[in-house]
This record gives structure tokens, sequence and C-alpha cells, in this order.
């Protein structure tokens, strides 16, 4: 199921937008300021994301900004600012795409569709990550040493992990995320499963487990692929 993030604070825009979204299946959450957006991105990356600008606390544009620092997930603004340099802006901040208020709902759920395509367009290409010492095939889940072309196994849950890694590869992704990638939806708090795999990952993939270069920690925040 699609997940919607839907960042406002007007109540009667959140609630029109989570019925209407919801009669089309999508799951969506709201949140009615900016500090609360990033907190639930950061727990859980949505499908798109549904922005106003004017927001009581952050800027929506500084809020857009804080998201590209850390996600490519899809922004559609949704703003009373009809000015073109608002536009422009909010487009070079990172947006995908800009609907001023007032607006149409068939108009809106278009721009929404569009968003999710060229999302899941990003994210499920298939992915081949090359480093010194490794050679990980996503799509067709092989590993190989670059050495001698020695198979590396790897399990099935050593493989969703790596695979939520390797799309975002140099970036953070939160406990939270890997943790629903390999497990799924109803875990977010096993932290401890996580340290297990990722010192197995190491002892399969680093030169020295001990040090590692490619598969890095942000304490107490989640994990990094460096290749």
């Amino acid at each position: 199921m699609t997940f919607v993030l839907v960042v406002d604070d007007e109540p009667h825009i959140r609630r029109t937008l989570g019925i209407n979204l919801r009669a089309r299946d999508y799951e969506v959450e709201m949140a009615g300021d900016g500090r609360s957006a990033l907190q639930i991105v950061a727990e859980r990356t949505p499908d798109v994301i549904v922005l106003d600008l004017g927001l009581p606390d952050i800027d929506g544009v500084d809020v857009l900004r804080r998201l590209r620092a850390v996600s490519t997930v899809p922004v559609v603004v949704l703003s009373a600012r009809h000015d073109s340099d608002d536009k422009v802006e909010a487009l070079d901040a990172g947006a995908d795409d800009y609907v001023t208020k007032p607006f149409g709902m068939d108009e809106f759920l278009a721009r929404i569709r569009a968003a999710v395509r060229r999302g899941a367009g990003e994210t499920h290409e298939p992915l081949v990550v090359t480093t010194d010492d490794f050679i990980l095939d996503i799509g067709e889940r092989q590993a190989r040493r670059r050495t001698d072309g020695t198979e590396i196994r790897l399990t099935p849950t050593e493989w969703r992990l790596l695979e939520a890694l390797a799309h975002r590869a140099g970036h953070l992704v939160t406990h939270a995320e890997l943790l629903r990638a390999a497990w799924g939806p109803a875990y977010g708090r096993e932290l401890n499963y996580l340290r297990v795999y990722a010192n197995q990952l190491r002892r399969k993939l680093e030169p020295d487990p001990a040090a590692p270069r490619y598969l890095l920690t942000e304490p107490g925040v989640g994990y990094r692929l460096v290749v």
C-alpha cells in the first residue's frame, strides 16, 4: 500500500485529503507542523509527501531542504503561495511538483499518482554495487569477491538489509527503515536485530570487520553503505 504523508497546518485540508486518499487505498499519515513531519520521515520513509509551505514552526521550504539532505522521496508542494518566485524557490529546493490552493481534487490526485510513479521508478530499478572488495547484484541477489570471483553467501534477511542500504548508497538509512525493510511493518525498535546482522554482513563483506569501510554505523540513528 502506498504511504502518503500529508503536512499541512489547516485541519480541514488534512481531513479532506485524508478522506480522498484513503478512499483510493492510500495509507495516510498527517502532520500539522514541520518538526512532526521530519520526525515521521526519520522513522519511516513515505512513498510521497504532500507539503504545505506555510507551516507554523518551520517554513516549508526549509523542511524541504532538510528532507533533501537525507532523502529523495517525491514531494508535492501544496501551497497558497501563487508567486512564481515562491514556486521557483520550492522547485529549486527539491520539490517534484507544485499545486496551488484552491485546487481541484482530480488534478491533485493525478499529481500524486505521477509522483508515486517517479519514486517507484527510481527505487526499484536494477542495481549493482561495485566496491574494491566485492560486487553486489541486488536484482539477482548475487555477491562475489572482486579478487577471485568467489561467491559470498548471504541470507534473505541480509539481502533485504543490503537492498535498503544500496538504494540509498552514501545516505543515512534509519534503524526504523531498516527494521521494516527486513522484517516488516510490525518492527521498528528491535535494534539488537540490526546489530547482529550488521556484524554478520561485516564479517562476510569487509576486509577488516573490526574497522569497517563500507557498512558504517551512525550511532543512535542508523547505518550507511559507502561505496
